[in-house]
């Protein structure tokens, strides 16, 4: 044996033994991780916990967040420890929140069965098959603070002018130093009278002073199209929630004709006792 190396089978013996332990005692949903005079409170309950807390509170760092549910467990148990049992109003809560959680299972479960790729993709194709887009339109204008401006303007333009160099000089518009461009715009993207002298233009025809609150513009149509349907990931989230609806409510839909559900008229129990939490005071 080489010097140095030293075989201790106690250890090895221990090491060995310690392998299928660890696996056994591996923390699962029923690790008792306090107690509390006799209560338990179990990793499950932390976690449980944790996952219900709201989103600001899910930003705190793991082992700063462990120890304060914990801590808030153990509190919870000690002043619960002070009463026999749940008020009739507690009593009464718990069983809307047993409902609640119960019937959030179930939608939950819905989802994750009906609410597919596959799903997604054939609601998108259904919704955009035949779609047919809006007008769009790609124009440049020149802004000038009055209406003779505006008309000299014109008249140079129609005398040959280059439309994109007398914006540049003139315009007073933040696309003036663009030669005027505006890029492309959909119905309701501009001021009514600018929209509507831009709808009334040819390609390439420039239109005659328009007024708007901005000032006079001279306005010309470079080009003109039809907006593409959107692509799918634009819309997933869209369509994701428009199905979510459209399978829950199917299912209740469903449920409903299937329950026998009974609502007998009584006389004094409706809406006028609603805020009557009196009745649910011991």
């Amino acid at each position: 044996m080489p010097k140095g190396l030293t075989f201790l089978p106690s250890l090895a013996l221990a090491a060995a033994m310690a392998l299928p332990l660890a696996a056994e005692t591996k923390p699962d949903a029923s690790t008792v991780i306090a107690r509390v005079n006799g209560d338990e409170i179990t990793l499950g309950h932390v976690i449980a916990t944790g996952a219900a807390l709201p989103e600001q509170y899910q930003q705190i760092e793991d082992d700063v967040l462990y120890e304060l549910i914990v801590d808030q467990l153990i509190q919870q148990a000690l002043l619960g420890q002070q009463q026999e049992a749940l008020s009739k109003l507690n009593t009464l809560a718990l069983d809307n929140e047993t409902r609640s959680l119960l019937a959030v299972q179930t939608v939950n479960a819905l989802i994750e069965e009906e609410l597919t790729d596959e799903a997604i993709q054939a609601a998108y194709d259904a919704k955009y098959a035949d779609f047919q887009g809006a007008d769009e339109f790609n124009a440049s204008h020149i802004l000038v603070e009055t209406e003779e401006k505006a008309k000299e303007i014109k008249a140079q333009l129609d005398d040959g002018a280059d439309f994109a160099e007398m914006a540049k000089e003139h315009s007073t518009g933040p696309s003036g130093p663009n030669g005027g461009e505006l890029g492309w715009f959909g119905s309701g993207q501009m001021v009514p009278a600018f929209e509507a002298a831009v709808i009334g233009l040819e390609k390439g025809q420039v239109s005659e002073p328009v007024k708007t609150q901005f000032g006079w513009h001279v306005v010309t149509l470079n080009d003109k199209r039809k907006s593409e349907a959107p692509e799918l990931d634009q819309v997933r989230a869209e369509l994701s929630q428009t199905l979510q609806q459209e399978v829950i409510q199917a299912r209740i839909d469903e449920l409903t004709q299937q329950a026998e559900i009974e609502r007998p008229a009584l006389e004094g129990a409706g809406p006028e006792v609603l805020r009557q939490t009196d009745l649910i005071q011991e």
